[in-house]
C-alpha cells in the first residue's frame, strides 16, 4: 500500500510538472508572438504643440506603438519638447516641417533606430510643404504622408497635381521598396461608407468623384486599406469638423489610412481606429503586422 501511495504521489508530481512545463512553453510562445508584432499608428495631430498641451505624450506612452507617423505638426524641431518625447520611449525622432512656419509638416517617432530616413520625394512642389517622410527598417518601410486638401480651386488643382506625381513616385519606389506602409491623412474618403452624408458632400473636396477615383486606383495599384481588410461596418470615421457638435454626433469622415502594400497582406494582424484620443480634430489609426 505504501509503495502504491508513493507511486501515486510521484505520478501526480510528474503530471503537475508536465503541466507547468507546457504552461511555461505556452506563455513564452505568447510572449514571443507579442514581441514579434510591429504596432504602427498614424495621427494627424493638427499642431503637435497643441496636442502635447492636451496630453498627447501621456497618451503616446499608453498607446505604446513601435512607430508613430504624425501629420500636420505645424512646428519645427526646435519648437518641440524632444526630450520629453525621448523620455516617453521614443529617442528616434524625425521631423520634416514645411517651409512656411506653423503649417503642415510630418514626423516619425520610433522606439528603434531605422536603417534609413528619406525626407521628401525630391519633387519640389510636394516637398516645400513638408508632406512626406519615410523610415526604412529591416523588413518594412513606413511612410508618413500628408496629402493636400482642396480648400479652393487653386489648392484643388495643386492637390490633383500632387496626387498624380505621388502615384508616379510610389510606382517607382515600390520596385526597390516593396514592403511599404503609407500612413497618413489622404484628405479623401474612399467610398460612401466612409462619410456620414455622402449625398450632400458629393460636391465637396475630399469626396469628389475624381478624388475618390484616384484613391481607388492608387489602392488597386498595389495597396490594401488595412482597416477595411478587417472591418466592413459603417460609421467609423477619423476626422470630424469642430462645428455643430460633429464629433459628439459622429458626423465624420474617414480620410486617414494605413495603406499596406500587397506584399505584406499575410503579415496583417489587426487594424483599428482609436476615436477616444481627443488631441485633434482627427483621431489616430492603428495597424499591426508580424
Amino acid at each position: 500500500f505504501n509503495l502504491l501511495e508513493q507511486r501515486t504521489k510521484i505520478t501526480k508530481k510528474s503530471t503537475f510538472r508536465c503541466f507547468q512545463d507546457k504552461l511555461c512553453t505556452f506563455l513564452l510562445h505568447l510572449k514571443s508572438l507579442k514581441k514579434s508584432l510591429m504596432k504602427i499608428i498614424s495621427y494627424n495631430v493638427n499642431g503637435i504643440r497643441a496636442a502635447i498641451n492636451k496630453g498627447f505624450i501621456d497618451w503616446l506612452q499608453q498607446a505604446n506603438p513601435d512607430v508613430i507617423c504624425l501629420q500636420e505638426i505645424k512646428a519645427t524641431q526646435d519648437q518641440i519638447p524632444v526630450d520629453d518625447i525621448t523620455a516617453a520611449g521614443y529617442p528616434f525622432q524625425y521631423y520634416y516641417p514645411a517651409t512656411k512656419k506653423g503649417y503642415s509638416g510630418v514626423a516619425i517617432l520610433s522606439k528603434t533606430k531605422p536603417n534609413n530616413i528619406v525626407y521628401g520625394t525630391g519633387i519640389h512642389h510636394m516637398d516645400f510643404e513638408g508632406r512626406n517622410l519615410r523610415a526604412d527598417f529591416d523588413d518594412v518601410s513606413v511612410m508618413s504622408l500628408y496629402l493636400p486638401s482642396g480648400t479652393n480651386i487653386e489648392r484643388l488643382d495643386h492637390k490633383f497635381m500632387f496626387m498624380d506625381d505621388f502615384q508616379n513616385y510610389i510606382n517607382e519606389l515600390k520596385v526597390t521598396v516593396p514592403n511599404l506602409i503609407i500612413c497618413g491623412d489622404y484628405n479623401i474618403c474612399h467610398e460612401a461608407i466612409d462619410i456620414h452624408d455622402p449625398v450632400r458632400n458629393k460636391t465637396v473636396s475630399g469626396f469628389l468623384p475624381a478624388e475618390r477615383a484616384w484613391l481607388d486606383a492608387f489602392m488597386k495599384s498595389g495597396f490594401i486599406d488595412s482597416f477595411r481588410h478587417f472591418n466592413k461596418d459603417p460609421h467609423h470615421y477619423s476626422w470630424w469638423s469642430y462645428r455643430a457638435g460633429a464629433r459628439g454626433n459622429n458626423k465624420g469622415w474617414r480620410i486617414d489610412y494605413n495603406l499596406v502594400s500587397n506584399a505584406l497582406e499575410n503579415r496583417l494582424k489587426r487594424a483599428v481606429i482609436l476615436p477616444d484620443a481627443m488631441h485633434s480634430d482627427h483621431c489616430p489609426i492603428l495597424v499591426e503586422i508580424d
